[in-house]
């Protein structure tokens, strides 16, 4: 075992340290940062919410936060322990939750490790690919998976053959790409959409920031990142609490300032409060002087404020106990079961509103919300247990992943559209059973086939369909339909494709017209629908989605 070293080229015969594998993280998040949008443009299908390189990139820098939490000598177990967790309460979409288990790998691998050696970074790699594979529940090859077992198996065979840790990330690298470029063989629709994997090209990308900084070579900085808006919570509001720091609200007046009292003696009362406590204000006007402070010493508080004036109007209240009361409160009102469901649009939220789910997540289809966003959105929700409707197959994983979060009841309903999520609400009652309520909302699922139209943002060819930059096209339950030169054409061609799929013309048809498009338009689309489906119900309806001129359902 060798010595630690932070700066430059790390020595071929050292173990690596706690700073070292801060320095290393931090690295590789920046360089997966800066190449997102190129990961993003790799996902399959050519429409505009291509997202793994940003849910990788976005569930690094969670990551990040949490190791940067960490004191300056923080030994190894302890910066992989934080990039473990960072990874998974930040984790998004598919790929940030594969890389959230990866990492996990990590932090079981270091265990009480002050330093990591080559057979410890090795155990690591063997350890994280077995978690990500038990983590996705049909696991496919030509995929991130694959990346990441080839890569540990290789290490593996170099460790046991002496290779140190710098020889291992050059085989990383080495082993990694070689992997990357068979994806296209082992998954057909990567070979015909001309792309390898995106969330291997990610996870490469990360371990080369990795070697980078092995290398000593200057990666921009941390603070150079620029994560997209996180996903919000909305109808429900938060009783924790955990994050009370100072319990006490104290607010009064000081009157009848003292002689002494002038400007700089208020800047300093104003800096000493700083330090007592948080959301201080201190404002004065008119020969008087309004405080207030949260604090953990309000005699304290109000001790320095007599040394400026009199006091009046005092008022100090215990922020704990009001906490409790509410929690209480809460407590009798808490309800047997809640709904959470993940929406995009305002028509939709409504929707959502209407069918009684207790809390939305902005995301879906533009911004996939993390495991701890979906996490904290259970817990609000005052209900013993909660339905969970991801409506998006990017979401799934993540909803999954946390229940590790919270002691909350969770049932996963794998609603992977937003017409399946709608359905699903619809076929809940209140009154039914956990069991009966889960067989209801799972069985409409299976009722309702869902349809999206939107734009592709490069030329590919996807199950057997060529599809150029800008065409407009219709995808059925996520997979291609079809490709038009109009909004129009298109969505009356998928509807076709739709019904033919459903088996019933007497269906139901509902048009969720999206952000920026004419409710006239979708209406004369409708009036074409009814006109060549008579048997069937046509609907228009405003979704307000981004990105989808147009959702539908057929059931």
């Amino acid at each position: 075992m060798g010595s630690e070293h932070t700066e430059g080229k790390l020595d071929k015969n050292v173990t690596i340290g706690g700073a070292q594998l801060r320095d290393m993280i931090i690295a590789g998040a920046v360089l997966l940062e800066k190449n997102k949008a190129a990961i993003d443009a790799l996902n399959v299908f050519p429409v505009p919410d291509g997202d793994t390189g940003t849910n990788m990139s976005m569930t690094m820098q969670s990551a990040v936060r949490e190791i940067r939490a960490l004191p300056e000598d923080a030994n190894a177990t302890q910066v992989a322990d934080a990039l473990s967790m960072g990874a998974l309460k930040g984790a998004r979409g598919n790929s940030g939750v594969i890389l959230s288990q990866l990492f996990r790998g990590f932090s079981r691998a270091f265990k009480g490790a002050a330093i990591v050696d080559a057979e410890l970074l090795s155990h690591a790699l063997t350890m994280g690919s077995e978690a990500a594979y038990k983590a996705v529940m049909k696991p496919k090859e030509g995929t991130i998976l694959t990346v990441s077992r080839v890569i540990a198996e290789n290490v593996e065979e170099h460790q046991q053959q002496g290779a140190n840790v710098y020889r291992l990330m050059d085989v990383i690298l080495e082993v990694g790409e070689r992997a990357l470029a068979e994806t296209p063989k082992q998954l057909p629709v990567l070979k015909e959409a001309g792309v390898v994997d995106s969330g291997g090209k990610g996870l490469l990308t990360i371990y080369r920031g990795f070697k980078l900084s092995l290398d000593g070579e200057e990666v921009e900085s941390y603070e150079e990142l620029v994560s997209d808006k996180p996903a919000e919570i909305r109808n429900e509001d938060s009783f924790s609490g955990e994050n009370i720091v100072y319990g006490y609200c104290t607010e009064f007046f000081i009157i009848h300032l003292g002689p002494e009292t002038n400007d700089a003696e208020i800047e300093s009362f104003r800096n000493h409060l700083e330090r007592l406590g948080d959301s201080v204000v201190v404002a004065s006007d008119a020969g008087m002087i309004k405080v207030h402070v949260h604090s953990n010493s309000p005699g304290k508080v109000l001790q320095m404020a007599l040394r400026l004036g009199e006091l009046e109007h005092l008022k100090i209240e215990n922020m704990r106990e009001q906490n409790r009361q509410l929690m209480e409160e809460r407590k009798r009102n808490e309800k047997e079961f809640g709904l959470l469901a993940v929406s995009s649009g305002e028509g939709i939220d409504e929707l959502f509103r209407a069918l009684a789910v207790d809390a939305l997540i902005s995301g879906g289809q533009t911004m996939n919300p993390s495991i701890d966003t979906i996490a904290s959105a259970i817990n609000k929700i005052n209900a013993r247990k909660v339905f969970v409707l991801p409506n998006n197959s990017n979401i799934i994983l993540a909803a999954q992943q946390a229940s590790e979060l919270t002691e909350k009841g969770v049932v996963l309903i794998p609603t992977k559209t937003i017409p399946q999520g709608i359905a699903a609400c619809m076929a809940y009652s209140k009154d039914a059973s956990v069991e009966e309520n889960e067989a209801a909302m799972k069985g409409a699922i299976g009722d309702v086939v869902s349809g999206a139209v939107t734009y592709a943002v490069r030329d590919t060819t996807i199950e057997g369909t060529k599809i150029k930059k800008g065409d407009i096209i219709g995808l059925i339950n996520n997979h291609m339909a079809v490709s038009c030169a109009s909004v129009e054409e298109s969505t009356i061609a998928l509807v076709r494709k739709m019904i033919a799929e459903k088996g019933d013309s007497g269906s139901t048809v509902t048009l969720y017209y999206g952000e920026g498009q004419d409710e006239n338009n979708a209406a004369a689309i409708a009036d074409t629908l009814q006109g060549e489906f008579p048997d069937a119900e046509v609907v228009v309806l405003a979704g307000g989605q981004p990105l989808y001129y147009y959702y539908v359902a057929v059931q």
